[in-house]
């Protein structure tokens, strides 16, 4: 078992008003490499936290988050947001597309951003695999919610990521097309040598998943 990424003893705590919400009380975890986790919980339960910090989209009150080994957050900002772009893919349920751009152009931005040269035979076969070959050329707003959502699951993949994280990524999409988005992103996560983790409320989903975490009141409580 190779373990890509671990969150140990972390703790994120939030003020409202004079409540402490404990998103993440003391939580350790392991994702395997090259499986689709699932992070299950009731609203509240803090696994959209948890999510933001294993990606660095947040910084923890204490605790590490290590990917490959390496504590994220005892990088500075611009290194970090240098990891996210290189280490870590998003895939988030409002799908942000930049209008303004192509389904090709939002697919290929991180890989410029980050400076590198664009493999136009891998994008183009992505583009093939998630059916959207013949909308390369689209605008996001005469996509379908389906289909804007493959466009984030095709920006996802390109950049190579160690590790896609997806944020509730069917929850604006109806039920036929939610399985099949989740099909095609669980068979294209496998095909291209991918590790995912997705928080969901969904049980359907969840069931699809090679592992299960469920979280509770900030704590993981149960791993399947």
């Amino acid at each position: 078992m190779s373990i890509i990424a671990e969150i140990k003893d972390l703790v994120k705590y939030y003020q409202m008003g004079e409540t402490v919400v404990k998103a993440v009380d003391h939580t350790s975890l392991s994702i395997e490499r090259g499986k689709f986790t699932a992070i299950v919980g009731r609203s509240g339960s803090g696994k959209s936290t948890l999510l933001h910090l294993l990606g660095g989209l947040d910084r923890p009150d204490s605790g590490q988050v290590l990917l490959e080994g390496k504590n994220i957050y005892e990088l500075k900002e611009e290194a970090l947001a240098q990891l996210r772009r290189k280490k870590i893919g998003f895939i988030f349920q409002d799908f942000n597309l930049i209008p303004s751009l192509n389904v090709w152009e939002n697919i290929v931005l991180p890989i410029g951003l980050d400076g590198r040269k664009v493999d136009e035979a891998e994008i183009l076969h992505i583009l093939e695999r998630i059916g959207l070959l013949e909308k390369r050329e689209a605008m996001p707003n005469t996509l379908s919610g389906g289909q804007k959502q493959r466009v984030a699951i095709a920006r996802a993949l390109a950049a190579a990521p160690a590790m896609i994280l997806a944020d509730e990524p069917t929850g604006n999409l109806d039920s036929q097309t939610e399985l099949e988005v989740m099909s095609l992103l669980k068979n294209c996560v496998k095909e291209f040598g991918q590790t995912l983790v997705m928080i969901t409320h969904d049980e359907t989903i969840a069931q699809m998943a090679d592992v299960v975490i469920m979280v509770e009141d900030g704590k993981v409580v149960k791993q399947l």
